[in-house]
């Protein structure tokens, strides 16, 4: 499934990075833990440059905890510092603020190398999405300072908060690259809501999500509620519907308001801990 979703805030959201990626120290950026390679934005790492980057596996309570652990030495072998996070439930904050410190310590020293004062360090949070930086920040705060939400691309325009003494945070709107080429990848992403609805097919992206719970759901999830594991995903989606009671007018089954159904299931992690690339 080839996906062109990029809308005219994100140009102006690249816009805006671009013009800050000066004002900081360090980039964290937010991926979301089920998908991280799936869902990484070459054209913003490209934007980077030389600046420290913090990959962060971010709701890590919705994937697979074995399958997260391989993810995270895969970055850390192109070079990255990384680390998971389940923003939503507070855990992984006091390791992701030893990073952070951390990463800024050449900044530092060389700040007072120069006989300057050390200020605050200035982190810059981004990426695509949908994968929780309002929630990852709100996180870091204690309190809620973000506006959060289910579509993607909510968070607008620049908003500055001091997280302690010596840190402050930048959190900038989700961006996405102009074409995803790759059909699995589209429907990965169309699976996470990382695009926006109008992008991609509902019914489509349910069947692709029937496959993928053969292959990488709990064992024996699909029989449990009474699904025949040899059929395909279209007979699937169709079953799954009329044991919903989703049904159209005359009987026959209500695929979209199943797909929808599925989808919300999985995204709310209802369907088990699992991860997709």
């Amino acid at each position: 499934m080839s996906i062109n979703w990029y809308p005219g805030h994100m140009v102006r959201a690249k816009r805006e990075i671009e013009e800050n990626l000066k004002l900081v120290d360090i980039v964290a950026i937010i991926l979301d833990a089920r998908a991280p390679f799936s869902c990484r934005n070459r054209e913003l790492e490209n934007m980077v440059g030389k600046k420290p980057v913090l990959m962060v596996l971010n709701k890590s309570d919705l994937a697979d905890p074995s399958l997260t652990r391989q993810y995270l030495e895969g970055i850390r072998a192109e070079g990255f510092s990384a680390l998971s996070m389940d923003s939503l439930h507070r855990k992984g904050k006091k390791a992701l603020l030893q990073a952070l410190t951390t990463a800024y310590q050449p900044k530092a020293r060389e700040m007072l190398a120069k006989g300057r004062r050390v200020r605050p360090a200035r982190v810059m949070v981004a990426g695509v999405p949908n994968t929780g930086k309002s929630t990852f920040l709100n996180c870091l705060v204690g309190r809620n300072t973000a506006a959060t939400g289910a579509r993607p691309g909510i968070t607008r325009g620049k908003q500055w908060v001091r997280i302690q003494s010596d840190l402050e945070l930048l959190d900038t709107p989700g961006v996405m690259w102009p074409k995803i080429d790759n059909p699995e990848q589209g429907l990965k992403l169309a699976l996470l809501d990382i695009v926006g609805q109008n992008a991609y097919n509902e019914v489509e992206v349910a069947r692709y999500l029937l496959e993928v719970l053969k292959t990488k759901g709990e064992p024996g999830l699909l029989e449990k509620i009474g699904l025949n594991i040899d059929e395909d995903s279209a007979s699937l989606l169709q079953t799954v519907a009329l044991k919903k009671g989703f049904r159209l007018p005359g009987g026959s089954a209500d695929e979209e308001k199943t797909a929808q159904s599925l989808l919300q299931e999985f995204r709310k992690g209802r369907l088990g801990r699992i991860s997709l690339d």
